[in-house]
């Protein structure tokens, strides 16, 4: 039986690639090496300094490889990011989640000392993703060292810092933080995988006590790679690594939300969404799909994800200029360990963002 590139890129994220049977010969005796760039435009260089009156938010999805097996480029990315700090504004760091892979101990310590270079430089604001749940990181249940690594303590005096699930006040898998960039107001919301019911209930109590703040909503599953989000009703194990597919919500009577759970029951219903990052997913790792709530605004929802470039994503990051006019965000992707961008228009695009509604 014959496996394309695709169905290969496809058999990641917990699922071992002799799940698939002749997989592991056929990826033992290639024809020959795929090209991990083909789909790139790779180009010397950073990107271009923001415009004048520009921020840059940096995005840092799935760092598991990092943590697990390439220390030195998770601490190369956060050294450049302070290294940036001032040529770039950079306003603020999201990781998206799956900080580990295997949540280990000699991880989670990794991951710790890289994101500890950011202290007292840049606010940065993390989830966890399925990989950081449970023994050897199946998330089989919700228990994580998230909050042993990552403690409230080290944040809540912090002025970014907003707070933390009502019903977990020693946990940081649900918080959420606000910072001011460009005469703007932000919120950014981060929500555990596959979150629960209660949990989506206290992320709408906090979205509006702050109607005034433009919403970023970080979580580890809500895009697929085909531009379309998690849809557990409809598409089910059509669509892998949903979160209601994992022993999680097996074990909790179904308590995890997907994509489109998330858009119907917590983003659609306020009028200050104005963004939603994820990673998790394999393919090409990449998406992006733009809704309109019922006021007609936009909510543009991507996915971003590279741990299956080589050695464990080539310590590439996306970086999002929010430009003085207009509401452009201007989206480069970038490795400091490469010094490359990839102009792509996968990788290289702009989108508008709607103006909050007063």
């Amino acid at each position: 039986m014959n496996f394309t590139r695709r169905d290969i890129l496809k058999a990641g994220c917990g699922f071992a690639l002799t799940s698939l049977g002749s997989v592991t010969a056929y990826a033992q005796k290639p024809a020959q090496k795929p090209d991990p760039y083909a789909d790139g435009i790779l180009i010397d260089g950073a990107p271009p300094l923001p415009q004048e009156g520009s921020f840059t938010v940096v995005v840092l999805p799935d760092t598991q490889h990092y943590s697990e097996k390439f220390p030195e480029t998770y601490l190369a990315q956060t050294k450049w990011i302070v290294e940036q700090k001032q040529a770039r504004h950079i306003a603020s760091v999201l990781h998206l989640g799956d900080i580990t892979n295997h949540s280990t101990r000699p991880e989670w310590e990794a991951a710790q000392k890289a994101m500890r270079q950011l202290d007292g430089h840049v606010p940065y604001f993390m989830v966890p993703g399925n990989h950081d749940y449970s023994e050897n990181g199946r998330a089989t249940d919700r228990t994580s060292l998230l909050s042993e690594y990552f403690p409230v303590a080290h944040y809540q005096d912090l002025p970014t810092f907003g707070g933390v699930y009502d019903k977990e006040p020693n946990r940081m898998e649900n918080s959420f933080h606000r910072f001011s960039a460009g005469g703007r107001k932000f919120l950014v919301l981060g929500l555990e995988f596959g979150p629960r019911r209660d949990v989506v209930r206290w992320a709408n109590e906090v979205v509006g006590k702050h109607r005034d703040h433009e919403v970023i909503l970080i979580t580890h599953a809500y895009m697929y790679y085909d531009d379309t989000r998690y849809d557990w009703k409809v598409y089910g194990n059509q669509q892998r690594w949903n979160p209601h597919a994992y022993g999680v919500a097996k074990a909790t009577d179904d308590d995890v939300m997907d994509g489109t759970e998330l858009w119907e029951n917590l983003i659609s219903r306020h009028e200050n969404f104005i963004l939603t990052l994820n990673g998790h997913v394999l393919g090409d790792g990449l998406g992006r799909l733009a809704s309109q709530t019922p006021a007609g605004r936009d909510v543009h929802q991507i996915l971003v994800n590279f741990q299956m470039r080589p050695r464990g994503g080539d310590g590439w990051l996306r970086l999002l200029e929010f430009r003085k006019d207009g509401g452009i965000v201007q989206s480069y992707d970038y490795s400091p360990v490469l010094n490359k961008r990839n102009e792509s228009a996968q990788n290289q695009f702009e989108i508008t963002v709607s103006p909050l509604i007063s």
